[in-house]
């Protein structure tokens, strides 16, 4: 049974490992369709337009893509960058750099934050809380550093059923992925299970840094008990995610370099198509808790001002 340093240490040496290459990973990108995907992201969380906010604090910030986007589109003036991972800060602040914008970072867990009481508007975070071993002290420190009525926004957190559906999608994925790359011809990546060749480190990292699958539930409880106000979960992607997970597995087994741009063109165009379904005709209809994503915001008591 891991504890809770073996957790942290093992997020931080995974995310170290993969933060040069993250960005292509995940096909992160810092230009109009990154700014709309997470304005939208926000604006769904907070149930309202998000408009401007002065002063922000994201949690997990990884390589940058919540926050730095947010600062492009204008949805956050001043923000300062948290993560477990000195690798994933240094690329972070290199990709701010090069969008010539200006963000602190800061080296710190959540459950132990560097700040000030009342130091933010908003404290956000994009796929992070189900990396954190102690949920409770995490929130207690989001609500600790908001101003009053401060909110928080976190998105893209795995449901429990969500994650049991993304299953299906990549087990399918390495049923066919010999054809595919075949079809495609791409090579098999290298030093790699997918090969047979024996799991790197990055790999059997990535197979234990994540801690929870949450139901709706298990997201408002710690947000509630730690005192925020107006908590409220919803769901997003259900379609998206199994169509993404699916290609995702596909990718992981081809030499990265070997993938043709087209079929790159091909997954991201289809993703979001399929995005653009579920938030107009499932998400209204359906449970949260059947998405493959969750997303949870609250606000601090008091008035702000």
């Amino acid at each position: 049974m891991q504890t809770a340093d073996s957790i942290r240490s093992a997020n931080s040496r995974y995310h170290d490992l993969a933060a040069t290459h993250y960005d292509a990973k995940w096909g992160i990108t810092f230009d109009r369709v990154g700014q709309a995907q997470v304005t939208s992201k926000l604006r769904k969380a907070l149930g309202h337009d998000p408009g401007v906010f002065p002063r922000a604090l994201e949690i997990g910030a990884g390589t940058g893509y919540f926050g730095l986007n947010l600062m492009l589109a204008g949805a956050v003036a001043e923000a300062v960058a948290t993560d477990i991972s000195p690798g994933m800060l240094r690329t972070l602040s290199d990709s701010a750099a090069d969008l010539g914008l200006e963000v602190e970072t800061a080296c710190c867990e959540a459950s132990s934050l560097p700040f000030g009481d009342a130091s933010f508007d908003l404290v956000f975070g994009h796929a992070v809380l189900h990396h954190l071993p102690d949920l409770g002290a995490a929130f207690r420190e989001f609500l600790r550093v908001l101003r009053p009525g401060g909110v928080i926004a976190f998105c893209g957190e795995p449901s429990r059923y969500g994650d049991r559906l993304a299953a299906v999608p990549k087990r399918g994925a390495l049923t066919v992925a010999p054809l595919w790359r075949a079809l495609l011809g791409v090579g098999q990546r290298s030093n790699s299970t997918s090969n047979g060749g024996g799991p790197t480190e990055e790999e059997l990292l990535e197979q234990v840094v994540d801690v929870h699958a949450f139901t709706p539930a298990d997201l408002a409880r710690p947000a509630r008990a730690a005192g925020f106000e107006a908590v409220s979960v919803g769901g997003e992607e259900l379609v998206a995610g199994l169509f993404g997970w699916a290609n995702r597995t596909l990718e992981s087994t081809a030499q990265p370099d070997d993938v043709p741009w087209t079929w790159r063109v091909y997954a991201y165009r289809g993703y979001l198509a399929l995005q653009a379904l579920d938030r107009s005709l499932l998400e209204p209809r359906l449970p949260a808790g059947l998405f493959y994503n969750l997303l949870v915001s609250g606000r601090a008591p008091g008035s702000g001002g």
